[in-house]
């Protein structure tokens, strides 16, 4: 019997003991989020580029129609070295029998008004299928560090003031959930067709720029989850 006392003694206090080290890990602490967003100008916009071999009265071949390009490119001061790259070269066989070849290159910008002088310029060429594969920042990370640092920062600052409103403090910081959002990127917000610029007094990248064509911001948002000691 005293054996059994002994050992019903020993567990209250082993359980008494943890509820102690439980009621020390977790304070009384105030919970809060912390959000930042950042928007940032695009300084790396990259097109694609489709070229097909046209068949009317002869074909007109790859190889001129990437030359004629590349001259064009070369025109308005484009660096097509080091900005242009090659991604397919496939042909397409039709019933007739004739074979149909078709490139796809990929072009990086760095501005609006330099995509808008690419598309009429290729237009200008018949090379029609243009698009926006994706925009991006040099130092996309960089800003993404930023923001996040932001985020914590608003987390600290949001504890701070609940806890000032009942006259107490918040202490350090014991737990963190980071979570971060998607980049989000929307592309250009006006049209790039040529027939829109109207006046021949402007060079096409003047009257680009007075209709104010842009591509909007990259957007970037991060969210962090805390708890601070209250005091």
């Amino acid at each position: 019997m005293k054996k059994m006392i002994f050992i019903f003694a020993t567990l209250t206090m082993v359980a008494l003991s943890a509820s102690a080290q439980q009621a020390e890990f977790y304070p009384s602490y105030i919970e809060v989020s912390g959000v930042a967003e950042k928007e940032i100008a695009p300084n790396e916009i990259y097109l694609s580029i489709t070229i097909n071999e046209r068949d009317s009265k002869g074909k007109v071949s790859i190889d001129e129609q990437q030359r004629e390009m590349l001259a064009a490119l070369k025109k308005l001061g484009i660096k097509v070295g080091e900005k242009l790259k090659m991604m397919d070269l496939t042909s397409n066989y039709f019933k007739r029998g004739n074979a149909l070849a078709k490139a796809q290159y990929e072009l990086k910008l760095a501005s609006a008004a330099e995509v808008a002088a690419v598309w009429r310029t290729l237009d200008e060429l018949g090379i029609s299928q243009v698009t926006v594969q994706k925009v991006s920042h040099t130092d996309l990370e960089q800003f993404k560090a930023e923001t996040r640092a932001e985020a914590m920062r608003a987390a600290r600052d949001n504890a701070r003031a609940l806890a000032e409103a009942i006259d107490q403090q918040a202490g350090k910081c014991f737990w963190i959930y980071d979570q971060q959002s998607p980049v989000r990127t929307v592309y250009a917000t006006a049209n790039l067709k040529a027939r829109n610029v109207a006046e021949d007094t402007l060079s096409f990248e003047e009257a680009v720029a007075a209709e104010g064509l842009e591509f909007q911001t990259i957007k970037l948002q991060h969210r962090v989850q805390t708890k601070f000691v209250l005091e």
